[in-house]
């Protein structure tokens, strides 16, 4: 039995926003110390655990006074966007590296990264919300949607997405003057009397349609668990304003998880079908659904499976290296790239 629509107040809405926002603020200010520097290992740990409590603490309070049918998808839809965002991680991983971005600024890139990202997904929420309001077969699009990018992620889950793929890097290097070199966390700088951009407009302009790719298959994902815009919206937050601080965490340990995609893949098709078989139910009553605490079940077990398989490959075969997997088709070595 699905509970009833969620009645989220105006006061609610402005508290949690303002809860949000004060966050994000404290990751500009305090964590980031006012100044840009290399992010150890202690500082990561001690942000990381903050803000997965933080998260926890709000699934708490929030399954209290709405009831624990809510709090469930609240957890699950966290916990599938927490999923995402580590494969997100895996991506910016490659923009850094193959941007050379200096250590002391990869945290600024990092922040405007997930200060877009939010953006981007409460756009995407407030309309995805409206058109699974009004049209149903919205639910079979948004299923058969993920189960290709499932198919897809699954095809080409040793692969990783490739910079030169980027159209828009690619007019920019065409279009426009650049520095060889970095100056400091400046996008553009003056060098003979002449304006010219420097590499970091490269890897914010990358990281900005990266965030736009994964806004369009997270959101998706987490309307598999929950139809309520306030769980989407909230899952993604807290879900994303961790991660800045996550990737100085784990961005070592990435290589070790060889396995994640399969698993990604694996939870994309889960909720994909959910979605199809949600839709068929709408067509026919008799037609069972999925429930939130079975999806809730199924993605852990799939996330503690594909981490421990993960752990025991890498122990057995040092080399084994993970990948981001990717959406395209790789680029065969003979098929000339944007110019």
């Amino acid at each position: 039995m699905m509970p009833p629509v969620l009645d989220v107040t105006l006061v609610a809405w402005t508290v949690t926003i303002a809860l949000i926002l004060g966050l994000l603020a404290l990751d500009l200010t305090v964590t980031a110390g006012g100044r840009a520097h290399v992010v150890g290992f202690r500082e990561a740990v001690a942000w990381s655990v903050f803000y997965i409590g933080v998260a926890v603490a709000f699934g708490i309070v929030f399954g209290s006074i709405a009831g624990w049918d809510y709090g469930t998808e609240y957890f699950a839809g966290y916990i599938v966007e927490k999923s995402l965002s580590v494969d997100n991680l895996f991506v910016f991983v490659i923009i850094m590296s193959t941007f050379a971005v200096p250590a002391e600024h990869q945290q600024r890139v990092l922040t405007f990264g997930i200060i877009l990202a939010l953006i981007l997904r409460a756009i995407f929420i407030a309309l995805g919300a409206a058109l699974l309001a009004a049209f149903s077969f919205m639910f079979l699009l948004f299923g058969l949607l993920l189960l290709a990018t499932a198919v897809q992620l699954f095809r080409h889950r040793d692969e990783d997405p490739t910079i030169e793929d980027n159209k828009l890097v690619g007019f920019a290097r065409r279009r426009f003057a650049f520095t060889d070199d970095y100056h400091g966390a400046k996008i553009i700088t003056r060098i003979g009397g002449r304006r010219m951009l420097t590499p970091m407009f490269l890897v914010l302009l990358t990281i900005g349609t990266t965030d736009l790719l994964f806004a369009l298959d997270s959101i998706p994902a987490v309307f598999g668990v929950t139809e309520e815009a306030f769980i989407v919206f909230t899952a993604n937050a807290f879900a994303l304003l961790g991660l800045r601080a996550l990737y100085f965490l784990v961005s070592g340990l990435l290589d070790r998880l060889v396995y994640l995609s399969t698993g990604l893949a694996l939870i994309l098709a889960f909720i994909g079908f959910k979605l199809v078989l949600h839709y068929i139910h709408l067509q026919n009553n008799d037609v069972p659904e999925i429930s939130t605490g079975l999806s809730l079940i199924v993605i852990g077990v799939v996330l503690t499976v594909t981490t421990i398989a993960s752990v025991v490959k890498s122990r057995r075969d040092p080399t084994a290296r993970a990948h981001a997997g990717t959406l395209r088709e790789p680029r065969r070595p003979d098929q000339p790239g944007p110019s």
